[in-house]
């Protein structure tokens, strides 16, 4: 059985409308993969190049009658050549360590998101956080998924939720020491996830969905060049 064969043998569902979670005063609906269903690896990988993303066990995409706001995002690997302010990044945080640790709880691991997502996601729909939460949210059953860990000296500053595809990895989500700002960590663990792609030779990194009118999302284009999917098409953006 092939991945499309896999994917057409499942069903998807459509949200009612909800409140739009980026852009303010817009309604959106989701199309999600039958929550039952478990995915294959190669159907994972066909699921991210047609614009899904995990949330948990969950696989989603924005399906939205009236806007095409959202679009899905990915780094050409061997083509991505790193700004200078990237290469200052890169350089400011050479004192710290990376490791590759199994995704699951830890008490290190969920303090550091907790303190993440007091600081810096204190008025949105994450807050307060809590182990379900963390549990729910950032791990899967059946994702290849493992935690990017950046250490300074024994300290656990950053954490990047990365999922390994058979043609790429899947940046889920980041989180840091909300002191530390002016390290830009997590451009830090995107850099170190563009490194990882090389090391594996995976040609894409998946970053999630752009929107143009959203501050918030805009630091996706700062790694050009980047493709985003739009009319069921990855086009180049330099």
């Amino acid at each position: 059985m092939t991945a499309r064969d896999d994917i057409a043998n499942n069903q998807f569902f459509v949200t009612p409308p909800h409140a739009c979670s980026y852009l303010s005063n817009r309604e959106a609906t989701t199309l999600f993969l039958d929550p039952r269903q478990t995915i294959s690896g190669p159907g994972y990988q066909l699921l991210s190049e047609n614009g899904f993303r995990r949330s948990g066990g969950h696989l989603y995409r924005p399906h939205c009658k009236l806007c095409s706001a959202c679009m899905a995002t990915r780094i050409p690997v061997m083509e991505f050549v790193p700004k200078r302010r990237q290469r200052r990044t890169l350089k400011r945080n050479a004192d710290l360590v990376v490791s590759l640790a199994q995704a699951e709880y830890t008490p290190e691991i969920y303090a550091l998101y907790e303190r993440y997502i007091s600081a810096r996601h204190g008025d949105g729909d994450m807050y307060p956080p809590t182990v379900d939460q963390f549990r729910s949210f950032l791990l899967s059953q059946w994702a290849d998924t493992f935690f990017l860990c950046t250490y300074l000296g024994t300290e656990l500053v950053a954490v990047a939720v990365t999922d390994r595809q058979p043609r790429g990895l899947s940046a889920i989500y980041t989180f840091f020491d909300p002191d530390m700002q002016a390290r830009s960590l997590g451009v830090f663990s995107i850099l170190q996830q563009l490194k990882l792609c090389e090391r594996w030779a995976v040609p894409y990194l998946y970053l999630g969905y752009w929107i143009r009118d959203s501050a918030k999302m805009s630091y996706k284009l700062d790694y050009r060049p980047v493709e985003v999917l739009t009319n069921e098409r990855w086009v180049k953006m330099t």
